[in-house]
């Protein structure tokens, strides 16, 4: 290979690394998310906790301030109903890799699961992000303090709380939310 074309290479190789850690390159590093979380998914899905080692929250009075396809609601309302959380954000592209499955679980279970999509992100950065992509989720930003049950430095993290307010789950990283081992894990919540 002589000097120029290797030249070449490296200036590309580096190009598309400069690429992926800029604003630019968003979409492109939540589509290579996406074939992990595939793959991750063939191998590795979310896993519940028995029912005698799930823990109660320390509170359930946390209030959460509606920016889209929602109302106003206190955790403590939800009480009696499972309760699916993911704290999220526009710019991070494991969260926008993972919305597209979450897209489709909410969908099909927003009828019978209460949905909280909780960030920090601006309306107008959350209205932008949905009207492109079509999603309908409610969404909140947290008014009160979290529980440390449910709190997270991670993003995206899921959790799923049971009827009894307990926590069912929590996933921190994307994850295939649409497969058909979730659907079995929310049926057979569902009926407990």
């Amino acid at each position: 290979m002589t000097i120029k074309k290797k030249h070449i290479y490296n200036v590309l190789f580096w190009g598309f690394i400069i690429f992926l850690f800029t604003p630019y390159g968003l979409g492109t590093r939540a589509k290579l998310t996406q074939g992990v979380l595939y793959v991750k998914g063939m191998v590795f899905s979310p896993s519940a906790e028995e029912p005698s080692d799930r823990i109660s929250l320390d509170s359930y009075n946390v209030a959460f301030d509606a920016l889209a396809n929602a109302e106003n609601v206190n955790l403590s309302e939800l009480k009696g109903k499972v309760v699916f959380i993911n704290h999220w954000a526009t710019w991070c592209p494991p969260c926008r890799a993972e919305m597209p499955s979450l897209h489709n679980l909410y969908k099909d279970y927003a009828d019978k699961i209460e949905f909280v999509f909780l960030t920090t992100d601006p309306k107008t950065a959350i209205d932008k992000y949905y009207t492109a992509n079509d999603f309908s989720f409610p969404t909140y930003m947290v008014l009160s303090a979290i529980p440390q049950q449910i709190n997270t430095a991670s993003l995206p993290t899921t959790v799923i709380l049971d009827k009894e307010g307990k926590v069912f789950l929590k996933e921190i990283g994307a994850a295939d939310w649409n497969s058909g081992k979730v659907r079995k894990m929310l049926d057979e919540l569902l009926v407990e």
